[in-house]
């Protein structure tokens, strides 16, 4: 069975009094439940490696390796923000499921272009995908 994968850039904005953001060139694997995500800077070097596969994920950052449970705890230690790693495999297909406390906005994805905006928990934040063609 053939796994999916998606490549593009990834930008994530948190707004409130102390608004961050985060972008990265990113490779994106296999499905909810087994997977791999590659972050890389705009240089093309490797910011962070999360795969998980059975209820538990590793991330690699730099030299430092950290395993969990939870996928979502490790992704936000990288972006600042947990995202809804389960709805995006979903989101890419084009296939609107609703992930708790994010709206998405799947207009662009014929274009490669996935927004959605989180309104709970606070702070807000708009995650933005644009897949290379």
């Amino acid at each position: 069975m053939d796994e999916d994968s998606w490549s593009g850039r990834i930008a994530l904005q948190i707004d409130g009094q102390a608004s961050q953001s985060f972008s990265a060139l990113f490779e994106l694997r296999g499905t909810p439940q087994a997977g791999g995500l590659v972050l890389l800077s705009p240089f093309g070097n490797r910011i962070a490696q999360l795969d998980w596969k059975d209820g538990h994920a590793q991330l690699i950052s730099g030299q430092d390796t950290r395993t969990s449970d939870s996928l979502d705890a490790l992704l936000q230690d990288v972006t600042g923000a947990r995202l809804p790693v389960t709805a995006l495999f979903s989101w890419l297909k084009g296939i609107q499921v609703s992930a708790t406390g994010w709206q998405a906005d799947l207009s662009g994805i014929a274009n490669g272009r996935v927004t959605a905006r989180r309104s709970d928990p606070e702070p807000t934040a708009t995650l933005r995908i644009a897949l290379t063609p």
